[in-house]
């Protein structure tokens, strides 16, 4: 992928983290915090359940939109929660999704990814991957943990600024540091473009 087109996707994620973080801070129960917060979930549920045809997906929206549309009405305190349980519910799912994985007779989902990746794929690439998995599954049972400690012990703000801002960070970071460590334990990995991972990713969604 081109640098500039990094660089113009950055500055959009950049621009999105900090307008959602302005809209739940002092606008928590305005349509706009709501749409910016749960838009880039209900938006792959449509396109999954129209474009694919794909009814869970599109019984999901049309759920969503439903709950949406009553906690609005009601108001107050209640749309905070919702936020609350929204960024855990997503985070719980990941966690699920790779620690399911990781029962007894089942492929690792980081090790099925780095099988599409690399050609020559030995047991201790196995073993990192593994451990790689399970470590991802700490991260967002962590995240989880630290969303429920400000909501109950800080301000409001501080949560929407965790929630819009230090999330994604967060998952850069670990993906930062991690690339990082992998190549100096592990030199047998051999370099692979992002747009790989990416197409990695899809194949074990499909």
């Amino acid at each position: 992928m081109p640098r500039w087109r990094l660089l113009a996707a950055a500055a959009v994620f950049t621009a999105y983290a900090l307008i959602s973080w302005a809209l739940m801070a002092w606008w928590p129960d305005s349509p706009w915090a709501v749409a910016a917060l749960f838009g880039p979930l209900l938006l792959p549920l449509l396109v999954a359940g129209i474009a694919k045809r794909h009814g869970p997906s599109l019984a999901g929206a049309v759920a969503l939109v439903a709950l949406l549309a009553a906690v609005l009405q009601r108001g107050g305190a209640d749309v905070n929660r919702l936020y609350v349980l929204q960024h855990a519910g997503i985070h719980a799912l990941l966690g699920w999704g790779f620690a399911v994985t990781l029962r007894p007779g089942a492929t690792p989902l980081i090790t099925t990814m780095a099988e599409r990746i690399h050609r020559d794929f030995t047991p201790s690439m196995r073993d990192y991957t593994r451990w790689l998995t399970g470590l991802w599954v700490l991260y967002f049972v962590a995240m989880i943990g630290v969303s429920f400690a400000l909501y109950l012990l800080a301000p409001w703000t501080w949560w929407s600024f965790y929630c819009s801002v230090l999330t994604p960070l967060a998952a850069g970071l670990f993906l930062a540091v991690e690339h990082v460590l992998r190549y100096q334990r592990h030199p047998e990995f051999e370099r692979v473009r992002l747009t790989q991972v990416v197409q990695a990713w899809r194949a074990t969604g499909r």
